[in-house]
């Protein structure tokens, strides 16, 4: 036995931080050790050095554990285009579109497809940490899934749940997380983990004691509240509109540089933007009206995993008209993969969403779609920098017009992307994590916005940011959790006995209901 899963009371509740501060947790400890999601639901994705496709949080997942990214992390991938559908991706390959009813159909093959990598994991890592999907107690799901109970049943795994207690009501959503699921499910949840607690712990001690005499399991640890944890969000939810990203240091110069970002309904790849977030004197915000562009000196419009849909929400929410004001005062615009292409004249898409649409017009090239997506870990250099970075995009750059620069040059010397005046775009992302790039970005920015008061820092480097966050998640794990109990978990799987709770919603009588069952 050498893995467990990491489910959740609903999505956001810290499974993917936790995961990660568990693989963290274990490296230092000189295990190999892996991540692992068996379905991710996630537009935030990033290209692995062998050229597939998976979530993002696997990634950072990975950097956690000391390991390069490979698709085997995360087998399965569902991009949303719509409320209705998804571009599902298996083992970093697009695997065609589903709906919410026939993605089930395709759903036994595919745990077939997730159990084996699974093993394959276990067989090559001491352990593997496996993050769950929303929450195991979404019973309308239950009987086709392959990412919570459906996943830890098939492979045996001991399962912990975590719930945010920031948000109120966490004593109730771990016990009815519990209670919801049926016997078997029951005997696999082996505990609970509390996240985002603020103030004294012992205020808590009364709840856990009463938790675990109702529950016969333990609360392995209570997580606390960190405001130093905010890069790499999984899930674009946790960018809240019109708030600022991160947590901005004070400026170098006499001045901020201040950055909006439109909050696209099908925002893909929101954490490009960090790494400007993470410079001190830059305030980065997601916005979703108009009013929030007036004073912004810089916007920065993200991927999108359907970028004609969004492009028509920002005309219909006035956003689009904002921008165009913003561009013709001659103030900064950067576009990022979908966010380029509609800076664009004209996008032609056969594979999204079947429509031609104009775009803003404020960079002379046309964008077509192919079938194909495009996958690459390109290199080059941009504003003089040596840049690298991902792709991920069906779109094209075509009818290229002769009075465009090229934003990156690569190796060859064949342009990608664009930049005239005031205006800038590419298709590649993470293109800001390079840091001599990024300080060379915002000193144009900050010029091209009147910004003379504003200087860029000069010792920001992301990379060390990004690994100091994972060691403090490793910190947490060894201040804060029964490692000694996980420990066991790990190596000796499932405990046997553990009680079972009558459902809430059992047909028995009251005098039965919620009461454990040995």
């Amino acid at each position: 036995m050498n893995a467990l899963l990491v489910a959740g009371t609903t999505s956001d509740a810290g499974k993917s931080v936790l995961v990660a501060a568990l693989c963290r947790w274990l490296a230092r400890r000189g295990a190999e050790v892996a991540p692992f999601k068996a379905q991710n639901m996630s537009n935030n994705s990033l290209v692995t050095p062998g050229g597939g496709e998976i979530g993002r949080a696997q990634a950072l997942q990975a950097a956690a554990a000391g390991v390069e990214p490979t698709v085997r992390f995360n087998p399965v991938l569902l991009k949303p285009g719509s409320d209705r559908s998804s571009q599902v991706v298996v083992l970093g390959e697009v695997a065609g579109e589903v709906t919410a009813m026939s993605y089930r159909d395709r759903k036994a093959a595919l745990l077939d497809t997730v159990v084996s990598t699974l093993d394959e994991l276990r067989a090559e890592y001491d352990y593997v940490i496996c993050e769950g999907a929303g929450s195991p107690a979404e019973i309308n799901l239950r009987a086709h899934d392959i990412a919570n109970m459906g996943l830890a049943r098939a492979a045996g795994l001991p399962t912990l749940v975590i719930g945010d207690i920031d948000r109120g009501g966490v004593f109730a959503q771990l016990f009815g997380t519990l209670a919801l699921l049926d016997p078997a499910d029951q005997a696999l949840v082996t505990g609970f983990v509390v996240n985002k607690f603020r103030g004294d712990p012992g205020l808590l001690d009364p709840g856990l004691d009463q938790l675990r005499a109702l529950t016969g399991r333990p609360v392995h640890g209570v997580l606390p509240w960190s405001e130093e944890l905010w890069l790499d969000a999984e899930d674009s939810l946790s960018y809240v509109a019109d708030g600022v990203v991160g947590r901005p240091a004070p400026p170098m110069g006499q001045q901020w540089l201040r950055v909006a970002v439109p909050r696209l309904p099908r925002i893909s790849n929101a954490t490009d933007v960090e790494a400007l977030a993470a410079e001190p004197g830059v305030s980065v915000r997601f916005v979703t009206e108009p009013s929030r562009l007036a004073d912004a000196d810089l916007v920065v419009l993200p991927g999108s995993k359907s970028t004609a849909a969004d492009l028509e929400w920002l005309r219909g929410s006035g956003l689009a008209d904002a921008i165009g004001q913003h561009a013709a005062a001659g103030l900064p615009v950067a576009g990022i993969c979908g966010g380029f292409q509609m800076l664009t004249r004209r996008i032609v898409d056969s594979v999204e969403s079947g429509a031609t649409v104009a775009g803003f017009g404020l960079l002379d090239l046309e964008i077509e779609f192919a079938p194909a997506k495009t996958l690459a870990r390109p290199t080059g250099t941009a504003f003089g920098e040596p840049v690298a970075g991902y792709e991920i995009h069906h779109g094209r750059a075509v009818r290229r017009g002769d009075g465009l620069s090229p934003l990156v040059i690569l190796p060859g010397g064949e342009p990608e992307g664009g930049i005239d005046g005031s205006v800038v775009g590419t298709h590649w992302h993470g293109l800001f994590e390079n840091d001599s790039f990024r300080r060379e970005f915002l000193h144009w920015a900050a010029e091209q916005a009147g910004r003379s008061g504003f200087v860029p820092a000069s010792g920001t480097a992301f990379a060390e940011l990004r690994q100091a966050q994972l060691d403090l998640l490793g910190d947490l794990v060894e201040r804060h959790l029964d490692t000694d109990a996980l420990l066991r978990l790990l190596d000796r799987g499932v405990p046997n006995g553990l009680p079972v709770l009558s459902p809430g919603l059992s047909v028995a009588g009251d005098g039965d209901r919620g009461r454990i069952r040995k």
